[in-house]
């Protein structure tokens, strides 16, 4: 059982939240399951014995997945950003994603294959956005507009003017 939580992000799944889980704990660090919640009884969405919740931790934070069935679906009001430090990083993670039934969108964003969306962010790009001169963080943000999955090389040298 994990330790008692205050609070945790909830995302609901119509059936494979287990699935889901185990996906993002191979996928990302500092990322496990905690615990499986099994209801004794039949619940909307859910037969008695079959995994309803799975708590765990996704990049440090706690995390709850609920099985309640079709009702309510992901949507682009919530999304998961991940920053990167390097290439190698952000092409892992948007691979991931993508390569197991996901979806590119632009800008840095993807949908995985339960429909939430991911924005997998590498650090240089916001500081690139975040440069202190206008002209730099104008060119970097017209490339970035441009792109699906970032590209950190071209982000430099749009915000050098290269």
């Amino acid at each position: 059982m994990p330790e008692a939580r205050k609070a945790s992000v909830f995302l609901w799944f119509d059936s494979e939240a287990e699935d889901a889980a185990r996906f993002y704990a191979a996928t990302f660090p500092d990322s496990r399951i905690d615990n499986l919640v099994r209801p004794v009884n039949d619940v909307p969405g859910t037969r008695a014995g079959e995994v309803q919740i799975v708590e765990m931790t996704l990049l440090g934070i706690p995390y709850a997945l609920l099985n309640a069935g079709p009702h309510t679906v992901p949507n682009d009001a919530y999304s998961l950003q991940v920053y990167t430090e390097d290439q190698a990083e952000t092409d892992r993670y948007w691979d991931a994603i993508v390569g197991n039934g996901g979806e590119e969108i632009m800008c840095g964003w993807c949908k995985d294959r339960w429909g939430y969306r991911w924005q997998i962010t590498p650090r240089a790009l916001m500081a690139s956005l975040t440069d202190p001169d206008p002209a730099a963080s104008k060119r970097a943000q017209e490339a970035m507009l441009t792109m699906k999955k970032i590209d950190i090389a071209a982000i430099e040298a749009a915000k050098r003017g290269d």
